[in-house]
């Protein structure tokens, strides 16, 4: 039952995320990554790891080889991310991070950061802890275990 006078908690979720997003981009183009596409983000942090294969970077991003591929196109075209042969095996091609993808990656990373300490100061350690804890039990624990979440940690 939604409160009179309250927004719905999952619409509230969903316009604090967009708000975030927003956020985000601004911060990145103003250091010069205006062309960042909707799902940069993710893939930046799975190589931000190290260098990985098309399929793996599909499993991780739990994303069809051919999505990956087309993720990984468009990037390396954007100066992000290129293949290298794989030093053990040259047959095997690895994406790896450019110096612009890299920089792309920290320029987020220092973002993130950046927004929880405002939000420390704003409403103190306690009830942003306690957010972040009810956060992670909406997400779900089994769902925070899996490759694909682990590779959006930083």
């Amino acid at each position: 039952m939604t409160v009179p006078g309250k927004l719905d908690f999952g619409v509230l979720l969903l316009l604090a995320d967009q708000e975030f997003v927003r956020g985000l981009r601004a911060a990145t183009a103003e250091q010069g990554f205006t062309d960042q596409g909707r799902s940069d983000g993710f893939v930046l942090r799975t190589l931000g790891d190290g260098p990985a294969t098309i399929s793996r970077m599909a499993e991780r991003l739990e994303i069809t080889k051919q999505g990956a591929s087309q993720l990984a196109d468009d990037m390396e075209r954007r100066g992000y991310v290129e293949r290298r042969p794989d030093p053990s095996d040259a047959r095997v091609r690895l994406l790896h991070l450019t110096d612009r993808g890299q920089s792309a990656l920290k320029a987020a990373r220092k973002y993130h950061q950046a927004y929880e300490r405002r939000l420390r100061t704003r409403f103190g350690d306690e009830a942003l802890d306690g957010f972040r804890d009810v956060l992670t039990a909406m997400a779900g624990e089994a769902e925070i275990s899996t490759p694909h979440f682990r590779a959006l940690m930083f």
